[in-house]
C-alpha cells in the first residue's frame, strides 16, 4: 500500500503517493557529485575526506568517515559569510525544500572562466519567465559543471607570487537583487557563490547577512527545468556548523 503525504512548499500544495521507494508522478533527480577520497578539493585544503574502516566483513560493515563541511557538494549556512548568520540547525526547511527557477547564464559565460553574473542577466531572465516569487531556490546554472574532475574546474594560477582562482559565479550586484528578490536559497554549479578571481568573499557575506543558504558545486542541472520544479537540499543538523555536505535533489512533475 502507497503512503499519500502532502508535500506544502510556499504556499502551494502538491498530493504524491509514495512507496516503494517511488513518488508517484515525479520524476526524481540527483544533483550532487558523489563523495570520495578522490574528489576535487579547494586548491590548498589540508583535509579531504576520509573513510576508515572499523569493521568489514562478509556479513557486517561499519565505518568512520571524516569530512570539511564545505567539500565537494555542500551546504553553505548563512553563518559561514557572517558573523551573525543562521548555523545548520537552525535554518528553516522552507528554504531548503522549496520551488525552483533555473537561471541559464551559459551563454553569457562562455569560456569566461572570469565572468560574474549581473543583474542584468538576472532581469533579462525575468523578462523571459516571469518575475522570481519570495522564497524560490535559486540555481544559477553557468555550465561550469562539465568541467569537474578537471583543473580548469578551479582553474588555479600562481600569478603575483599567490595562487588565483578562475571560475565564474555571481557577481556582488546579482546577489543583492536575488536578496531583494527574498528569495529563500540559491546553488550553483560551480566552486562557489564568489567567482574564483574574487579578493574577497563579497557574496558570501551578503547572502549570510541576508539569512540566504547556499548550494556550491551542483551537478549541472540539465534536466531540471526552468521552472516547476521542487528542489530538496537537506545536511545535518550539526549544532554551531557552518554549513555541511549535502544531497541535493530536484522533484520535476512528470509529463
Amino acid at each position: 500500500m502507497k503512503r499519500v503525504v502532502a508535500l506544502s512548499v510556499i504556499g502551494s500544495t502538491s498530493w504524491v503517493a509514495v512507496g516503494s521507494g517511488q513518488v508517484t508522478g515525479m520524476r526524481l533527480i540527483d544533483l550532487s557529485h558523489p563523495v570520495s577520497a578522490t574528489m576535487p578539493a579547494w586548491p590548498g585544503s589540508k583535509t579531504a575526506f576520509r573513510l576508515d574502516t572499523i569493521v568489514a566483513s562478509p556479513t557486517a560493515a561499519m565505518f568512520n568517515w571524516f569530512i570539511p563541511e564545505h567539500l565537494g557538494t555542500h551546504l553553505d549556512a548563512p553563518r559561514h559569510g557572517s558573523g551573525s548568520g543562521a548555523t545548520t540547525e537552525r535554518i528553516a526547511l522552507d528554504r531548503l525544500i522549496a520551488p525552483a527557477r533555473v537561471i541559464d547564464i551559459r551563454a553569457a559565460v562562455g569560456n569566461n572562466p572570469d565572468y560574474q553574473v549581473t543583474a542584468a542577466d538576472i532581469t533579462a531572465h525575468e523578462a523571459s519567465v516571469g518575475p522570481i516569487p519570495p522564497g524560490t531556490f535559486v540555481i544559477i546554472r553557468t555550465g561550469w559543471a562539465a568541467k569537474w574532475g578537471e583543473p580548469s574546474y578551479f582553474g588555479a594560477r600562481v600569478e603575483g607570487g599567490r595562487t588565483v582562482l578562475h571560475f565564474p559565479s555571481l557577481g556582488l550586484e546579482a546577489a543583492k537583487l536575488l536578496i531583494a528578490r527574498q528569495v529563500g536559497a540559491v546553488a550553483v554549479d560551480c566552486p562557489s557563490t564568489d567567482y574564483g578571481a574574487a579578493t574577497a568573499f563579497l557574496v558570501h557575506g551578503a547572502f549570510g547577512r541576508a539569512g540566504i543558504p547556499a548550494v556550491e558545486n551542483l551537478v549541472d542541472p540539465v534536466d531540471v527545468p526552468v521552472t516547476g520544479a521542487t528542489l530538496i537540499a537537506l545536511t545535518p543538523k550539526v549544532v554551531g556548523g557552518s554549513g555541511g555536505p549535502v544531497r541535493v535533489v530536484a522533484m520535476v512533475p512528470e509529463k
